[in-house]
């Protein structure tokens, strides 16, 4: 049977009372571990796209993406807003406050091209170019409006 025989604290501590790595290999000096807490909480704080579920989604000639309620998921999209040429942000009452599943048409030429259910209040659009009418439908009521290349934000409010 072997025995485990460990060095005691002391013996791994230099004449500053601190832990010295080349006496204690496998404990980090604190300056060491210190920078490494501090750079970890640096990397999730940097990746807010990640922690939203911003998946590009498909409907007919056209990709999208939906979101926008939790800080991560504006910041998320944000950043995605360069990849996609319109917007629609759907918001209810005076004080603007953020719908989903909204049921979105878009239509050209009296012809329907897309239809989708959003998943948060600002969906990012991206497709051919072109203007196009919107109907969006909230709970058996209907706004109209129209959207052109350019367009980011427009606003559709219940």
């Amino acid at each position: 049977m072997k025995t485990l025989t460990l060095a005691s604290e002391s013996s791994c501590l230099g004449h500053s009372g601190r832990t010295d790595p080349r006496r204690h290999p496998h404990r980090p000096a604190g300056r060491l571990a210190r920078f490494g807490a501090a750079a970890l909480g640096a990397l999730a704080f940097s990746v807010p796209a990640l922690a939203a579920d911003l998946t590009p989604q498909t409907a007919g000639p056209f990709t999208y993406v939906c979101g926008g309620v939790a800080e991560d998921e504006q910041q998320a999209m944000r950043a995605e807003a360069r990849n996609y040429d319109m917007g629609l942000l759907m918001t209810e009452g005076p004080r603007g406050e953020y719908l989903s599943d909204v049921d979105i048409t878009l239509s050209r030429g009296g012809k329907q091209v897309a239809n989708f259910r959003s998943t948060g209040p600002r969906c990012l659009i991206k497709g051919p170019k072109g203007t196009y009418q919107v109907t969006a439908d909230y709970q058996g009521k209907s706004k109209r409006t129209t959207l052109s290349a350019g367009q980011r934000n427009k606003q559709l409010r219940w």
